[in-house]
């Protein structure tokens, strides 16, 4: 991982134009081929970012970009599209690069692993006609728990929690963002799937058109004694 903190300003050109204007920012080149663009505030999410495949190139800085305090540029290119992001450098306080080596991924609790095999095996708690395409589906920024195919055969992403708070709801919709940058996988809808959600949770959620499901551990193992409950 290559970690660069400068004054820079960029642009984004494709499905919409987006600028951000001269300041100091971090820019992280992973490994995987993506490039991030942080600000010192705004919690875990980048101000803009490309996603592999892609291509980095540095470009030639000419008399007009010199004359505007511009000492380097990198235009990270998509090999899937025409987007484009360009970073014009105006002075580098740091850079420096990393070797982190194979992450062996998230490790989750015994009951989120097993409500993830499970709710997997019992795939129609999502509703009629909902059928498995794999768990563990890999994107640029982590596993999402259950991707499936509703009825209609459109794209379904499930984020699995013991209690579902304001975190997890967040972490479905950094996965909702980009995986319907895929064509072949838009429109991506979200189901936040839990034991509990709190009710700020479910609030947030419905607010950004994600479905809440609520789970039953016990019923999902099959060792709900309905006959033994009093209500």
């Amino acid at each position: 991982m290559r970690l660069v903190v400068a004054k820079c300003s960029v642009d984004y050109v494709g499905r919409l134009r987006a600028h951000l204007p001269l300041a100091t920012r971090l820019i992280m080149h992973k490994a995987d081929g993506s490039v991030l663009i942080h600000s010192d505030g705004g919690s875990y999410k980048p101000l803009n970012w490309m996603n592999p495949p892609l291509t980095l190139r540095t470009l030639e800085v000419d008399e007009d970009a010199a004359a505007l305090g511009i000492t380097e540029i990198w235009q990270v290119s998509s090999a899937k599209s025409d987007d484009t992001l360009t970073i014009n450098f105006h002075g580098v306080e740091h850079d420096s690069a990393h070797e982190l080596g194979t992450d062996p991924g998230l490790i989750k609790d015994g009951v989120e692993a097993d409500l993830q095999r499970l709710l997997a095996e019992q795939i129609e708690l999502l509703g009629d006609g909902h059928t498995l395409v794999r768990r563990e589906y890999m994107t640029a920024i982590g596993p999402v728990d259950i991707l499936a195919r509703d009825a209609a055969g459109a794209t379904v992403a499930v984020e699995l929690k013991r209690r579902g708070d304001i975190d997890g709801v967040e972490q479905l919709t950094r996965y909702l963002e980009l995986l319907n940058r895929d064509p072949l996988l838009k429109p991506v809808r979200g189901i936040f799937a839990a034991q509990q959600i709190k009710p700020q949770a479910r609030t947030l959620a419905e607010d950004r058109g994600i479905r809440c499901l609520v789970l039953d551990y016990d019923a999902m193992r099959g060792v709900d004694d309905s006959a033994g409950r009093l209500f």
